[in-house]
């Protein structure tokens, strides 16, 4: 039976997780532990780091991994370098499964930034009242901005040290209905939301949102991926799965 790694945490990951181990393949589902408590995908699950590519690479030794997917948030950019190196040295072949980012169109009105921290400057003097959806470990980026009220929004709550802007934390997770993130725009008087280009359909509702009632969207370009091949659905990672298999 092939064994197979998922880098995981994404719904993607899951999808993808559960049809294969239906399908008799033997799954196991990399969290890197972050959220406290996860949704528990089909197949066995490790939770934490692996300890850079050297623990990877050994990983995929010593539990031999046949197949690498890489299926992880596209901002978890490390562990997706750390996988192709890992999978390079030890000959394991890899595959990412990327959902493609969000498309600016008509009526959309979006500044697009490389970074957080670029985002936070761009709110300086421009903004109010901001939907601030960039995750908890991301909010001290934005906590000199003592002139802008903040609705941030999280799977988990800060910690009680952690760095925050003024405002109000809502902690919730996705997916998202169109009029649950009208609603929330409406009611905080949100003039701003910033966001980072995740793709796919669970938090898409707020962007959809954003352009009925012209609001406007800083939008986080994704970071650098490493080289390899990649695909953009379940289906597509199942279709290279089997045809190894």
């Amino acid at each position: 039976m092939m064994r197979v790694l998922i880098l995981g945490g994404t719904g993607d990951a899951a999808e993808l997780a559960a049809i294969a181990t239906s399908q008799g393949l033997e799954v196991i589902t990399s969290l890197a532990g972050r959220t406290r408590e996860p949704s528990i995908p089909l197949g066995d699950l490790r939770v934490g780091g692996f300890g850079g590519v050297a623990g990877l690479a050994s990983y995929l030794r010593v539990m031999q991994i046949d197949l690498l997917i890489d299926a992880t948030h596209p901002f978890a950019n490390q562990i997706s370098f750390n996988a192709a190196d890992a999978a390079a040295e030890v000959g394991v072949p890899r595959l990412m499964l990327i959902r493609p980012p969000w498309e600016k169109v008509s009526g959309d009105r979006w500044i697009e930034v490389d970074s957080v921290e670029a985002a936070a400057a761009s709110l300086q003097n421009q903004a109010q009242r901001v939907f601030l959806t960039v995750g908890r470990q991301e909010l001290a980026a934005f906590a000199h901005l003592d002139k802008i009220w903040f609705l941030m929004r999280m799977i988990d709550p800060p910690g009680n040290d952690a760095l925050l802007p003024p405002g109000m934390v809502l902690c919730d997770r996705g997916p998202f209905t169109l009029n649950n993130e009208r609603q929330i725009l409406i009611h905080n008087n949100i003039d701003t939301i910033v966001s980072k280009n995740s793709g796919g359909d669970a938090t898409k509702p707020k962007i959809i949102a954003a352009r009925e009632l012209s609001v406007k969207v800083v939008m986080v370009n994704r970071p650098a991926i490493p080289p390899g091949e990649q695909v953009s659905n379940v289906d597509a990672a199942l279709a290279w799965l089997f045809e190894r298999c």
